[in-house]
C-alpha cells in the first residue's frame, strides 16, 4: 500500500522551503511555525545577521527542550515505577504477615 506524500511550502525565518512527508499537512505547518518562532526568539537575543548562526542556536535551544522533556518523562516513569514497587512490597509484606499468623 502506497502512502500519500504531502508537499507543502513553508516559510521559516523569511525563506520558503518545500517540505515533503507522509505526515499531516497541519502537523508540518505546526512544526515549521515552531522552528520559525524559535529562530525569531534567538535573533532577538543575539541580533545576528547570520541566518546560519541563528538556525544553529535555535536548533540547540530546541534540542535542549527535547532533552529536558525526555529526562522529565524518564524521571516521572522512574517515580511511578518506584511508587508501584513500594505498593507491591507493602502488599506482599501484609500477605506474608497474614500467612505467618494463620499458621
Amino acid at each position: 500500500m502506497d502512502e500519500q506524500v504531502n508537499v507543502l511550502k513553508v516559510n521559516i525565518y523569511g525563506n520558503d522551503y518545500p517540505i515533503k512527508g507522509n505526515t499531516d499537512v497541519e502537523y508540518i505547518r505546526k512544526v515549521a511555525k515552531y522552528v520559525d518562532t524559535k529562530m525569531r526568539e534567538v535573533n532577538k537575543s543575539v541580533a545576528s545577521e547570520s541566518t546560519l548562526k541563528v538556525a544553529i542556536l535555535a536548533a540547540l535551544n530546541i534540542t535542549d527542550e527535547l532533552f529536558k522533556e525526555r529526562k522529565g518523562k524518564s524521571n516521572n516513569l522512574s517515580d511511578d515505577l518506584f511508587e508501584r514497587i513500594n505498593k507491591l512490597t507493602m502488599l506482599l509484606d501484609e500477605n506474608l504477615s497474614e500467612t505467618k499468623t494463620d499458621e
